[in-house]
C-alpha cells in the first residue's frame, strides 16, 4: 500500500503540505502523526498518509492474491454504503471459498480486516460475502428463528439452536427481541456457544388487568 510522508514545524502544516501535494480533501485521506518534537530549536512534525482509495485496491489485491493460490478464479463487486465498504466476491467455485459453516469466509474476512489494520492503525468498516452467501444466511436464519420461536411458544418447550458465530447468534437475537411470547439467550463457550430460544413467562388474568388498568 502506498504511503506518503510528509515534514512541517506542526502537523497542521504537514497536513496542508499533504492536501496541496496529493491534491486531496481531509476527509479521503488516513493521516497519522509518527514523529513530533516541540522543542523550541527543533519543532517537527512527521506524518504519513494513506489514501482511502489506495486501501480499497490493497484489499481487491489482497483477496485476489489469495483466492489465486487457492486455485480459484473470481471476479469482484465493490460498493460503498454509507461509511461500509461492501465487497462481494463470484468464483467458480463459490462452495469452496465459502466453507464449512462458512469458516474460510470468516478465514478471509479475519485476514483482510488484520491486514488493514496494520497498515492504517484502525478498523476498518467492510462486509466481505461470496455471491450474496450472507444476504441469503441471513433470510434463512431469520425464517429459521421465527418458526422455531413458534414451537416453543406453542409447546413451552425451549430449543436449543446448533453453534453459531457471534454475528448469526446477533441475528437469531434481533430477529426474536419483540417476540411477546419468546426470549433469547446465548450460552455455552466459544466456539460451541449457541442460541437458547425460551418461553416467557405469561401473566395471569389478575396481572393482564392491573396492565391493562
Amino acid at each position: 500500500m502506498k504511503k506518503y510522508t510528509f515534514q512541517a514545524k506542526t502537523y497542521e502544516e504537514a497536513k496542508n503540505q499533504a492536501l496541496a501535494s496529493l491534491m486531496e480533501q481531509e476527509a479521503n485521506l488516513y493521516i497519522t502523526e509518527i514523529e513530533s518534537s516541540n522543542k523550541l530549536f527543533n519543532k517537527k512534525s512527521v506524518i504519513e498518509v494513506i489514501k482511502k482509495d489506495d486501501v480499497v485496491e490493497h484489499i481487491k489485491e489482497l483477496i485476489k492474491g489469495i483466492t489465486s493460490d487457492m486455485g480459484l478464479t473470481i471476479n469482484m463487486e465493490v460498493k460503498k454504503r454509507e461509511d461500509t465498504l461492501n465487497i462481494t466476491i463470484f468464483a467458480d467455485n463459490n462452495a469452496v471459498l465459502i466453507g464449512k459453516n462458512a469458516n474460510t469466509l470468516n478465514a478471509l474476512t479475519t485476514i483482510v480486516r488484520q491486514s488493514i489494520y496494520k497498515e492504517i492503525g484502525e478498523n476498518y468498516k467492510f462486509v466481505l460475502d461470496i455471491s450474496d452467501y450472507k444476504e441469503k444466511r441471513v433470510w434463512n436464519l431469520e425464517k429459521m428463528a421465527k418458526q422455531i420461536a413458534r414451537e416453543v411458544a406453542k409447546t413451552g418447550v425451549e430449543a436449543r439452536l446448533d453453534p453459531m458465530n457471534s454475528y448469526e447468534r446477533r441475528i437469531i437475537h434481533e430477529t426474536l427481541s419483540h417476540n411477546k411470547k419468546v426470549y433469547t439467550e446465548s450460552t455455552g463457550e466459544e466456539p460451541n456457544r449457541c442460541v437458547v430460544i425460551k418461553l416467557k413467562e405469561q401473566p395471569t388474568k389478575e396481572e393482564e388487568t392491573i396492565l391493562e388498568n
